[in-house]
């Protein structure tokens, strides 16, 4: 009965020896998909479902780090999420909770994730934005792995953000509309995402089979690769991350073309 298992972690060890360290991204995106499909299947609940995708993270994280990745940025509430239902957002909110305060127990633990918030914080329910602001602080030295988790976010509102903290900075350096018109630039408009600082994703993941972004890094995505998977994120495996890798390795990036 153990056989497929065993074929398939031979399979992927197979694969993980054949990836070319220097071809790997240094920055993966990772949009998790299909918690709320996972649990219809399963019969089991919503709930069920987001918590199921939670426990994947902490798994993937490890992933990253055994094979090296700097930065993974983790799509996990937009700010269309935050219009579903409120016992559903509610135990959605718990759940993304529950998650921060483990990563943060991974850091006390030795391991050296770092953590930041991408989104608009004041969004978020206090609770929430007070846990990321807490997590961020405690894990700003961390030299390890480096977290970017996605909540409250919105890839055309963190563009919207980013013009508006570059018009507020003119405005109070007394410079007109038509002066920051006349000098603006891509490295303006990147200097203020919420992402600021850091490599664009070179790959982005999306699981469950859906081929779109739905707004996520839509800036920083211009040149990155892409990789839709079929499996729902709480069945993503460690044998689709390594394909995912190797296809990336695969590729001819070209960059503006």
């Amino acid at each position: 009965m153990r056989r497929p298992h065993v074929l398939y972690s031979l399979y992927e060890r197979l694969i993980a020896a054949g990836l070319d360290a220097d071809r790997l991204p240094r920055h993966i995106g990772v949009v998790l998909d299909g918690n709320r499909r996972w649990a219809r299947a399963c019969g089991a609940t919503t709930a069920d479902g987001h918590q199921a995708g939670a426990e994947k993270i902490h798994e993937f994280l490890g992933w990253c780090d055994e094979l090296g990745i700097r930065v993974v940025t983790l799509y996990m509430l937009s700010t269309d999420n935050m219009n579903r239902p409120a016992d559903e957002l509610q135990q959605l909110v718990d759940i993304i909770g529950t998650t921060l305060e483990r990563l943060g127990d991974g850091l006390e633990n030795g391991h050296r994730v770092r953590v930041q918030a991408v989104g608009a914080s004041e969004l978020l329910p206090d609770g929430l934005a007070a846990t990321l602001a807490d997590l961020e602080a405690r894990t700003a030295d961390a030299e390890g792995l480096h977290v970017n988790v996605a909540v409250g976010y919105g890839g055309r509102r963190e563009i919207v953000d980013a013009v508006k903290e570059l018009l507020l900075e003119a405005d109070a350096a007394g410079r007109s509309a038509a002066e920051v018109a006349a000098e603006l630039s891509d490295e303006q408009i990147s200097a203020r995402l919420y992402t600021r600082g850091q490599p664009d994703p070179d790959l982005v993941i999306r699981t469950s089979g859906e081929q779109r972004l739905s707004g996520f890094l839509m800036w920083q995505s211009a040149y990155s690769e892409f990789y839709f998977c079929e499996a729902l994120w709480p069945d993503f495996r460690r044998v689709d991350f390594v394909r995912a890798l190797r296809d990336f390795a695969s590729r001819q990036r070209r960059f503006g073309s």
